[in-house]
């Protein structure tokens, strides 16, 4: 059984769509594209298909990861554009790797999201961040099925910034950009719960709700503070070995050795 792992979009307005109606698209463009997947056992067999860590509702992203089980061996990049040319525009298959290694969702433990406040001029949203980070805890509240929960919303942030102005940005209002790195925690905590904090410890409110896009997620490493690609392990797996180099035994031997 071959195991393939795909990298992939929500875009537009598509970033709308639930977690469950990228399921229901994913499973019609896996059948339209006849791709020979393995399925589970029992009186209701569903095609194997693991998602991991998807994106909230609402929010757009460059970095949703799946892994799929086929019963052939396919190449990953004919896959990749069988399932993408099936998918609506705007969720997009933009890459696929053979499996190589174990626990892609162990590798899942950052995000990367950009955060786009219309109004809010750069110079607010940067006093704003400010009084965030040098707060040692932040409390918001979230509804829940089981009613109202409050938690730390900044124990999780690693990084938060205003990043710089885009020069062809359409519009003619203030526009901050936000980029924030968050580790993947319990419970989790979603850029929007940053912004309640933003809003707690230093009253932002932008005018208009805050175009959210996830932009990489990953291992997070700690040094450097980037996300890495969790898929860079199976790239490099599948890579071929170096050649090994000739030892005393493999070495020319001399002229005339072995004559009488």
């Amino acid at each position: 059984m071959q195991r393939v792992r795909l990298r992939y979009t929500k875009r537009g307005r598509l970033r709308f769509t639930s977690h469950r109606d990228f399921q229901r698209a994913f499973e019609r463009a896996l059948r339209r594209a006849e791709v020979p997947m393995a399925y589970s056992a029992g009186f209701t067999p569903h095609p194997k298909v693991s998602y991991a860590n998807a994106a909230p509702t609402g929010t757009g992203s460059e970095a949703e990861f799946l892994e799929i089980a086929l019963v052939e061996v396919c190449d990953p990049d004919k896959l990749r554009e069988l399932l993408d040319e099936s998918l609506p525009a705007g969720l997009d298959i933009i890459d696929a790797v053979e499996a190589r290694t174990s626990g892609l969702a162990d590798r899942l433990t950052a995000s990367v999201w950009e955060l786009r406040l219309d109004g809010v001029r750069p110079e607010e949203a940067g006093h704003a961040v400010s009084a965030f980070l040098a707060a040692e805890s932040v409390e918001v509240e979230r509804r829940t099925k089981n009613g109202l929960r409050t938690f730390d919303a900044r124990a999780a942030v690693a990084a938060l910034e205003v990043a710089r102005p885009q020069p062809d940005r359409p519009g003619d209002g203030p526009c901050a950009i936000l980029r924030l790195v968050v580790r993947h925690v319990t419970p989790a905590v979603r850029p929007d719960d940053v912004l309640s904090g933003l809003r707690a410890v230093a009253d932002l409110a932008p005018p208009v709700p805050a175009a959210v896009t996830r932009l990489a997620q990953g291992l997070f490493d700690e040094e450097s503070g980037t996300v890495t690609d969790p898929l860079a392990p199976d790239r490099e797996a599948a890579r071929p070995a170096p050649p090994k180099a000739a030892g005393p035994a493999a070495a020319k031997a001399p002229e005339g050795a072995g004559t009488a």
